[in-house]
């Protein structure tokens, strides 16, 4: 049986091209999502053009997605809860968009060959390397599976630090992104002693990112960072 929204032939609006789709999206809900989340991001051109790579950013609202796929170019490749793909309309919208079904708690062989075929084919892969969102707002302990997704590809690892925690639809306070410099970790081992290694030193770069974008939105969003990282636009092709 078909989803509902194919059925009525939705599919046919873009194409049934993602990237169509995308652009369709940030003409559209980009602009509704900025409104209700005034959002500056920051160092978006250090995100590799020429290749594929994982971003590993830390997690803090239900906002978050819609944020980092409003500034970062292309298609970013989630990995979201299987469980959001039960609900009607928004599983079928999340597949269309390549959003990648994940069962959490467990080893999902199909969600890592997924995630490791789109860094590989040049894509942006996004991981919550917390596994969930943090409910004390500071970053927490990080699990590893999107760091080995990297490893085992030879893909560079995108740091991102967001400062989201407490926005809500009567909360709409400033947020930011602040995204680091790529961090290879070819030199590493692909073992448990290996991945802790890289889980260490992505967790750390996270965290330094987190605390300037904490400090950007409780600036008001300047123009720069105080090390002249500049504020980027959102995406809008």
């Amino acid at each position: 049986m078909r989803e509902p929204l194919t059925r009525l032939g939705l599919p046919k609006l873009w194409h049934e091209d993602r990237t169509r789709l995308w652009r369709f999206a940030r003409h559209t809900v980009v602009p509704v999502t900025l409104r209700l989340a005034p959002t500056a991001a920051y160092g978006v051109e250090r995100i590799p053009r020429d290749r594929g790579c994982v971003l590993a950013a830390n997690h803090f609202s239900g906002i978050d997605h819609p944020l980092i796929g409003a500034f970062v170019p292309g298609i970013t490749y989630f990995l979201a809860k299987s469980e959001l793909f039960e609900i009607p309309v928004l599983g079928e919208a999340l597949a269309w968009m390549g959003v990648i079904s994940i069962r959490r708690g467990e080893s999902d062989r199909d969600a890592v060959r997924q995630a490791r075929e789109a860094v590989r084919d040049g894509g942006v892969v996004c991981v919550h390397i917390e596994g969930t969102r943090q409910r004390f707002g500071y970053p927490g302990p990080i699990q590893v599976g999107g760091l080995m997704i990297a490893m085992q590809e030879g893909a560079p690892v995108v740091p991102l630090g967001l400062d989201t925690f407490g926005w809500s639809p009567r909360n709409r306070r400033f947020c930011a992104l602040v995204f680091g410099d790529p961090i290879e970790l070819d030199h590493l081992p692909r073992n448990r002693a290996g991945y802790e290694e890289a889980g260490e030193l992505v967790r750390k770069e996270m965290v330094r990112l987190w605390r300037q974008a904490a400090e950007a939105a409780a600036a008001g969003l300047p123009p720069e960072l105080p090390d002249g990282t500049p504020r980027n636009e959102p995406v809008s092709d």
